[in-house]
C-alpha cells in the first residue's frame, strides 16, 4: 500500500470516528445546554439589599449575566462598558446582571463607590459551580452567558468582553 492511500484512509477513518463521536455526543450537548440554563434560571442569590433572587424574576428580556468579582481586574474593566450597553439598551428589553463571585461587604462597598446601575446578586462561591454547570470548568473569570426572551442560553464568553463583541452579539439576539 503506497504512503498516500495509507495517509488518505488513516484521514478517512479519522474523519468517520469524529463525526460518529459528533452524531453520538451532540444529544448529550443540548441536553446539558438545557440542563445548565435550567440552573441559571433557578439559582437564587441575594441582591445587593439581601433579598432573594433568581434570573427568572427577569424572564422575557434578552440578559447578559455576568460573572465577576472586585478582586478580578478584567471584570473591574469591563464594568463600564457593561453599564453604557444597558443603558442604551434597556429599554429595547435588555437586562445586564451581574453575579458577584465575592462576599456580600466586599460587593457592597465597591458598588457603592463606582455606582452600578443593574442589578447585582451576591454567589459568593456557590456561583463557581454554577459557573462549571454553564460550561466555565476552569471557573475563571469574567465570564459572560446571554440569555434569550425564552431564557435559553445563546452565547458564552470567558473572559473580558469588549463593546463591538458586546454590541454585535446583543444586536442578533434582539432580532430574533
Amino acid at each position: 500500500m503506497t504512503l498516500r492511500r495509507r495517509e488518505a484512509l488513516l484521514l478517512g477513518g479519522v474523519a468517520a470516528a469524529a463525526a460518529a463521536a459528533g452524531f453520538l455526543a451532540a444529544p448529550r450537548l443540548f441536553d446539558e445546554s438545557a440542563e445548565s440554563a435550567a440552573a441559571l434560571q433557578t439559582a437564587v442569590y441575594p441582591d445587593l439589599t439581601g433579598t432573594p433572587r433568581r434570573l427568572a424574576d427577569w424572564q422575557g428580556r434578552v440578559m447578559v449575566v455576568n460573572f465577576w468579582a472586585t478582586w478580578c481586574p478584567p471584570c473591574i474593566e469591563e464594568i463600564p462598558i457593561l453599564v453604557e450597553v444597558r443603558k442604551k439598551h434597556l429599554a429595547a428589553g435588555v437586562e445586564i446582571v451581574g453575579i458577584a463571585i465575592d462576599k456580600q461587604v466586599n460587593v457592597a462597598e465597591f458598588t457603592r463607590k463606582i455606582k452600578i446601575p443593574y442589578p447585582v446578586l451576591v454567589a459568593d462561591a456557590a456561583g463557581i459551580e454554577l459557573m462549571r454547570r454553564l460550561g466555565n470548568k476552569a471557573g475563571g473569570l469574567p465570564f459572560t452567558v446571554f440569555l434569550d426572551r425564552k431564557g435559553g442560553v445563546a452565547k458564552r464568553k470567558l473572559g473580558a468582553l469588549n463593546r463591538p463583541e458586546l454590541e454585535q452579539s446583543l444586536a442578533a439576539m434582539l432580532k430574533e
